[in-house]
């Protein structure tokens, strides 16, 4: 499918969004603003799919686990699923207190055109990074885009600048945690498995504990995040559970306690029985994580479609309040035509441009194999748990892919001693070095000594270029570096093209 095809399928569905809004909600005032915030909502989601779901399923295809065609299914299967039936029905129309409502001045038309600006121009920063291949937030691309909006609308003092240094430190909160902890659990894989003699006995007693803490943070994670909108419809099928607004940690976590003892009884017969028909290798202990992996891919996905939907649809379903009650409400309930545009749009932009950010994340980065892979989606999953009950913003996005760097290091780190033809070659110019700057020590003549100056500094330059094709072979500084960047400059960005967007909307309002 070429991408004119993508490019006019994926319109399709924004300009269908849109007539069903022109039927349905036709008669109230300023109903073209409805229709166009429809076609900006439904490119947000879209770029969602295209981007922030790669995070989802990239280490699963890039470890073989799935296919492509594979991951996409599962991806858009439990994306939609987790928008559409714990998606919630209500956000807060200021997205995460960025700005004061105040700077609307009681103006629902300024709100309205604020908002619309920061859905399309977070959609539009998005579809930019989505090209260049790096995988960015999309929650700080729309909290940018809100952001640049509100001081277009109101000035500088309008934006809660406290919450916004927060958004910043989970720059790099985010992927350091994710890395530290998925290179933790690759660590004990190596350490407690790959590195003894006997693999398959100690893979047999390592394996079923590392798949029931996966289930542990999963369970734990899907009802911290995947729940919370639909809590009060849990606590009528449990009614012995406390009462609280939204689930606790205790709670999450017991849940996640009683799935992991449930799995480990599962998982423990049939890995000894598995292992039964194995050799003693690497690849053999590698399948033992091939479902596991799956079930991560797909769980993530839910809790991912139940917690960001909001990004796409939070500042339509706004936009919709506003003109429906001619007034700026505090809180916004979602009706289904919102949630759906919302989970299929992340559904249709995976299927149509998810491709390029899944083999981003899965394969160019550092190279995935079901071991590695299993621990960034670990990662995932536990980072998020300790980041909420810590109070601490972080990004789903910088954490997988924080993963896939930690897991990316820790190899380079613990085959530094390795024997691959690169290392050799790296070791032998080092050895040459060294021996040229003997040499120099001993030699009297000083025509001799300049030769032997410029000699080491040619090889020390190939030393470097060397150096660096092994760090490579590991991880791949210029994807990390490409990344980064785009990281630091997503709320910046979105908030420029935001303050734009408003002004060109304010003048077509106006």
């Amino acid at each position: 499918m070429n991408n004119l095809i993508k490019i006019l399928l994926g319109a399709g569905f924004a300009v269908g969004i849109a007539y069903y809004v022109h039927t349905a909600f036709g008669g109230i005032a300023h109903s073209g603003f409805l229709m166009m915030a429809a076609i900006f909502g439904a490119y947000m989601a879209m770029n969602i799919g295209a981007n922030d779901v790669a995070n989802n399923v990239g280490p699963a295809f890039g470890a073989g686990a799935l296919n492509i065609t594979g991951a996409i299914i599962i991806a858009s299967i439990f994306e939609a699923s987790g928008a559409l039936l714990a998606g919630g029905d209500v956000v807060g129309t200021i997205k995460k207190g960025i700005i004061d409502p105040v700077a609307f001045s009681g103006d629902p038309m300024m709100f309205v055109y604020a908002m619309a600006a920061a859905l399309l121009a977070a959609a539009l920063w998005l579809t930019l990074a989505t090209a260049l291949k790096a995988p960015v937030s999309t929650t700080h691309s729309i909290v940018g885009g809100v952001m640049g909006a509100g001081i277009a609308a109101g000035g500088f003092a309008i934006v809660s600048w406290g919450t916004m240094g927060k958004i910043a430190a989970s720059w790099i909160i985010s992927p350091v945690l994710g890395g530290l902890i998925a290179a933790g659990f690759l660590y004990i894989i190596k350490s407690q498995i790959l590195y003894k003699d006997d693999r398959l006995s100690a893979a047999k007693k390592i394996v079923p504990v590392l798949v029931s803490v996966m289930a542990w943070a999963f369970l734990t994670y899907l009802t911290l995040k995947g729940f919370k909108h639909i809590w009060k419809d849990v606590l009528e099928f449990l009614p012995f559970l406390p009462e609280s607004k939204k689930p606790t940690i205790g709670v999450a976590a017991s849940f996640g306690l009683i799935g992991a003892i449930i799995t480990y009884v599962l998982v423990k017969p049939r890995i000894s029985s598995k292992i039964g028909n194995l050799e003693n290798d690497r690849s053999a202990i590698n399948t033992l994580f091939t479902i596991p992996l799956i079930f991560a891919a797909a769980m993530l996905s839910f809790a991912h479609g139940a917690n960001d939907v909001a990004n796409a649809v939070g500042p339509l379903a706004a936009i919709y309040d506003a003109l429906s009650h001619a007034t700026i409400s505090a809180k916004a309930s979602i009706p289904l035509w919102v949630m759906v545009t919302g989970g299929v749009g992340i559904s249709v932009g995976l299927t149509l441009f998810g491709p390029r950010l899944i083999k981003t994340v899965g394969s160019e980065i550092t190279e995935l194999d079901p071991m590695r892979a299993f621990s960034i989606m670990m990662a995932a999953a536990i980072t998020v748990v300790i980041a909420s009950q810590l109070g601490l913003p972080v990004s789903s996005t910088h954490i997988a892919v924080g993963g896939v760097f930690g897991v990316g290091f820790l190899r380079e780190w613990m085959d530094r001693k390795g024997t691959d033809e690169k290392r050799i070659a790296l070791e032998k110019q080092r050895a040459k070095v060294q021996a040229l700057k003997d040499e120099l020590e001993t030699v009297v003549d000083a025509e001799r000594k300049l030769e032997l100056f410029e000699t080491i500094k040619q090889e020390k330059k190939r030393t470097k270029v060397l150096k660096r094709a092994v760090k490579e072979t590991y991880v791949k500084r210029g994807m990390v570096n490409k990344i980064i960047a785009a990281w630091v400059i997503t709320v910046p960005a979105a908030a420029v093209l935001s303050a734009i967007v408003f002004f060109i909307i304010k003048g077509i309002g106006a």
